[in-house]
Formats: structure tokens, sequence, C-alpha cells
């Protein structure tokens, strides 16, 4: 099953990609997090977008999809995927298309993850992230509670940085909802409520 995850940043996509991995065996790709490690181990790829992502802003196109041909190529892609943050763009999503066609895996769904956008400024402004192991909590955090690592606010989840990533969203990546829609594909799922009730519409809708 190959799956595309839609819905702003913030929005709970990351958690319900964890679940579906978990229960079903799927290869997560988060361009997020793909892009990041390349950032800390400085690539020729993390030098170019992180200047883009600093601000809050899309990586060009012709980086994304040239990432994404190469982590399709890895047989860990074979039984299926889920794609967290790709693609973001109507020319991205044309050329999804063209990787799928060439490998002999039609999509199966685009699954949107909706939540309303101050809950989504809240949730990431009081966001933190353990600098030790990754573990994604809260302001309220003043250790890790998975390693007693320092907790730190990421460069991007600042107020200001926020609202104008949810606004590059609502320009540039809305435009898939339609594109999704048109094509079939597209399954709406409620997601400002508790992520096991996330989960469980979301496995209905998907037939699993």
């Amino acid at each position: 099953m190959n799956i595309v995850l839609l819905g702003a940043p913030g929005a709970g996509k990351g958690t319900q990609a964890a679940k579906l991995v978990e229960d079903e065996g799927l290869c997560h790709i988060s361009t997020g997090d793909i892009l990041r490690q390349a950032v800390k181990d400085q690539t020729e790829l993390g030098l170019k977008a992180k200047a883009f992502m600093d601000a809050g802003d899309l990586v060009p196109d012709e980086l994304i999809i040239d990432l994404m041909k190469e982590r399709f190529q890895q047989p860990d892609t074979a039984k299926g995927v889920i794609l967290d943050g790709f693609p973001r763009t109507t020319t991205q999503a044309v050329a999804l298309d063209a990787m799928l066609q060439d490998l002999g895996r039609p999509l199966d769904a685009a699954l949107l993850i909706d939540v309303d956008p101050e809950v989504i400024v809240a949730r990431l402004s009081s966001r933190r992230m353990c600098r030790e192991c990754g573990h994604i909590g809260t302001a309220s955090d003043a250790v890790c509670p998975a390693c007693g690592g320092e907790m730190y606010q990421r460069d991007d989840d600042n107020e200001a940085t926020v609202r104008n990533r949810l606004d590059v969203y609502e320009k540039s990546t809305s435009p898939l909802i339609d594109y999704y829609r048109g094509c079939d594909l597209l399954i709406t799922i409620d997601g400002d409520r508790d992520p096991d009730v996330v989960y469980a519409d979301v496995k209905g809708a998907l037939g699993l």
C-alpha cells in the first residue's frame, strides 16, 4: 500500500504514520526528517536546503524530487510507503506519479489530516525536541522524559515561523487537495482529536 499523508505542519501526520508503520510494516518516508539529517550531516543538499528551512519556506521542487528518486531505490520501500511531507506541490505530485508508474506501484490513497490553523500554532509553538535522542515533548518538559537530555525549541517552531509555514502551506500545498480529489484518492480525517481516535478513523478509511 502506498499512501500520501497531507495536512499542515503540526497536524499530526508523523504520529499517524508511526502507527501505520508499526501495524502494517510500511516504510515511513518523511522529507522533513531526511532534510534535517542532511543539514546535520552538512551534505550538499543539506547546505542548500538549510536557508529555506530556517525561514519556513519550501525547499525547491527539484531538490526534493531528486532526493525522493534516490530514496525510492532503497529496498525498504518495496512493501509500500507512507509519504509524509512529499509531495508538497502539484509539480511534486506529478513527479511522484511518474516515479510510482515507473516502479509499478500505484498510489492507493491521499490521506488528509485536517486541523484548525490556530490549534497548530499553539501546538507547534510549545513543541520541544531532545538534543540527544530526538524525543518530541512540550515546553513543560524541563529535561527529556525519555533520556534526561536537553530539550530545545527548533528554529522552525517559533510562532512567527510557524505562521509563515502555515501561510506557505495554504498558498503552495493546498492545491494538492484538489489534485487528489480530482484523482478520486482523497480521504479527509478530522485530526483535532485524540491521536488514537484519529488512527481508528484512518484505519477504517483505508480498509485496514
